[in-house]
């Protein structure tokens, strides 16, 4: 093995014992360090920085210069806070898990029927603790894609995490096995707001900005029959709260365009409830219309 790739492997294990110890910690103990690391982080990554401010000029044009540094600033203090609560998820007994973790709206689905249900959620910093919280207050099995990490000792530690309560299946295994999972009755987190680039796209206005949006899950509604049940996760000053919404009417209309546009609304009105907490740091504005430049 390369010493480079041995000193990596090296480092990533000395990363998961540090999760391990400080997930001993209290929580209280254990945001303090997550807001020490996370303003090193804000100074030293410089790159993610960067898009972050891109992508929050982009958003709120409205705001002072200012007022757009202190959000991305505190977004870098809260993703640490809730990275390193993933030792939480990986290794607290199920009963921390549910003192820390509020569910609001739960009893809206019948999470026992054997139905297809689809968990439509956006990518912000409570979004793990969220789903495993859901999964154990609820103590039903569910469902998240994720896609192949770069470095596989931090992606099969996700993949632990995550199977203590429910499935990981990743991105590679196709639209398939995805449908196959939800026809037999296994709940599925889907979190489309990201740029998966144009394929299987279409533009939809994201704070009044076209943003390449996937149109997948009106296809895997009409495919499966599932109801497709909005949530949102917020981090609090005591853990995290998971709020259920409604089972959508009318969903999947039959209209793509329109379906994409309204499960594009939800998104936007859900990142406007806690802007600091909604992941800005990847290139949501990656894929442009035909003609138009890179914002990165």
């Amino acid at each position: 093995m390369p010493l480079l790739s041995w000193m990596g492997l090296a480092f990533s294990r000395l990363a998961l014992v540090v999760l391990w110890i400080l997930h001993l910690l209290p929580l209280p103990a254990l945001r303090a360090t997550g807001v020490a690391l996370g303003l090193a982080g804000w100074l030293l990554a410089g790159l993610r920085r960067r898009v972050g401010m891109i992508n929050l000029r982009l958003c709120f044009p409205e705001q002072s210069e200012a007022w757009r540094r202190q959000l991305c600033r505190r977004h870098f203090v809260l993703f640490t806070q809730a990275l390193l609560e993933k030792g939480i998820m990986r290794w607290a007994a199920p009963s921390r898990l549910k003192r820390l973790i509020r569910v609001r709206g739960a009893q809206q689905v019948d999470w026992h029927a054997n139905k297809p249900i689809i968990l439509l959620g956006i990518h912000n910093v409570g979004l793990e603790l969220g789903s495993v919280g859901l999964c154990a207050q609820t103590n039903r099995a569910m469902a998240v894609i994720h896609s192949d990490q770069k470095n596989r000792v931090f992606g099969d530690f996700l993949i632990a995490a995550r199977q203590r309560f429910g499935v990981s299946i990743s991105r590679n295994k196709g639209l398939r096995g995805i449908v196959r999972l939800i026809k037999d009755g296994t709940p599925l987190f889907y979190f489309p707001d990201q740029d998966f680039g144009p394929r299987d796209s279409m533009f939809v206005p994201f704070f009044g900005n076209p943003a390449a949006t996937t149109h997948a899950l009106p296809r895997l509604a009409t495919l499966t029959g599932a109801q497709v049940v909005p949530h949102f996760t917020l981090l609090t000053k005591r853990g995290y709260e998971v709020e259920i919404f409604a089972p959508w009417n009318n969903f999947p209309s039959g209209d793509m365009a329109a379906d994409t546009k309204r499960m594009g609304e939800f998104i936007e009105a859900a990142v406007r409830r806690a802007p600091e907490q909604y992941f800005w740091l990847h290139r949501r504005f990656k894929t442009r219309p035909p003609g138009e430049p890179s914002v990165y």
